[in-house]
């Protein structure tokens, strides 16, 4: 999950910054970050979003195996089914299988 980030957006609506003696536009640098904000919570919504997707995929998932039957133990192997189905090929094509 992403709760590494360092910031939301009201830390970047209320951040200050110092002016230098050839500091930046105070104007400039506010529309600057108003353009971050807006793509921040824009972000922040698809990912909320897709949050809410993957938990109610997954459960959809669960769902699905569990309504799934399970298939009989019979106790049947590869081995018993070939063997059953040669005894089947015999008495349909009889001799002339082996011919």
């Amino acid at each position: 999950m992403l709760s590494d980030k360092k910031l939301n957006v009201k830390d970047i609506l209320e951040k200050e910054f110092r002016t230098g003696m050839r500091g930046y536009k105070q104007e400039d640098v506010d529309k600057f970050l108003d353009l971050i904000i807006k793509d921040y919570e824009t972000f922040q919504q698809e990912i909320d979003e897709l949050q809410q997707e993957n938990v109610r995929l997954k459960r959809q998932l669960d769902d699905s195996f569990k309504k799934q039957p399970t298939p009989p133990q019979t106790g049947t192997t590869n081995f018993d089914i070939l063997k059953r189905l040669s005894n089947l090929e015999k008495h349909v094509f009889g001799s002339k299988l082996f011919d």
